[in-house]
């Protein structure tokens, strides 16, 4: 089965694609999702090892608690994502195996930065102006222009992921995205039937 890597900074609209290649019956691995869902059950005892109990709130982890912690400190982000991007690649590679379509998506911020870009045969990076992606997540995620722009920086530039992409496209608009995901889809099915 054809993996397709989606990926694309904070604010870019990856999971407004992701959402509408679901549409089109393509299985979609969301791995912040998982991560979080890891994070919560078999990784808590190693997160709270390294950085305390206190980025568990009643049970649950406080993404804003590790958040403050991890993008403040390389070492702390680096620490995080040894112990977070084996336990994700592992699920998503026993997920993958478990689906029946011709393809399956994996959506990831950090597909080269966390090396999931070697488990996909192929690579769409999402793009968006920097001011649209800043307004985006400060509305969604309730946070501050300063919050998004440290998450950005920690996250490969628009030149360096459209230089490492296979495809790329720009998120303007959702209602120009349905035809580029409808070729893209296409295409996609064609390339996985050809294995």
């Amino acid at each position: 089965m054809m993996k397709i890597g989606i990926t694309g900074g904070i604010g870019s609209g990856k999971s407004t694609v992701c959402r509408l290649f679901a549409e089109r019956g393509v299985a979609v691995y969301d791995s912040d999702a998982e991560a979080k869902r890891l994070m919560s059950g078999p990784l808590r005892p190693a997160l709270e090892a390294r950085f305390g109990a206190g980025i568990f709130r009643g049970g649950v982890l406080d993404r804003r608690a590790l958040s403050d912690v991890v993008f403040r400190d390389a070492r702390a982000l680096a620490d995080l994502n040894a112990l977070v991007h084996p336990a994700v690649r592992e699920d998503f590679e026993a997920w993958a195996a478990q689906q029946t379509g011709d393809y399956v998506i994996l959506e990831s911020a950090i597909l080269f930065e966390s090396g999931f870009d070697d488990v996909v045969d192929r690579v769409l990076a999402v793009m968006a102006p920097e001011r649209l992606r800043i307004e985006r997540t400060c509305r969604r995620d309730g946070v501050a222009e300063a919050d998004v722009r440290r998450r950005m920086a920690a996250q490969l530039d628009d030149d360096a992921l459209v230089a490492k992409a296979d495809y790329t496209m720009v998120n303007l608009f959702e209602e120009d995205l349905r035809p580029a995901v409808m070729l893209l889809d296409r295409k996609f099915r064609q390339d996985a039937n050809r294995k």
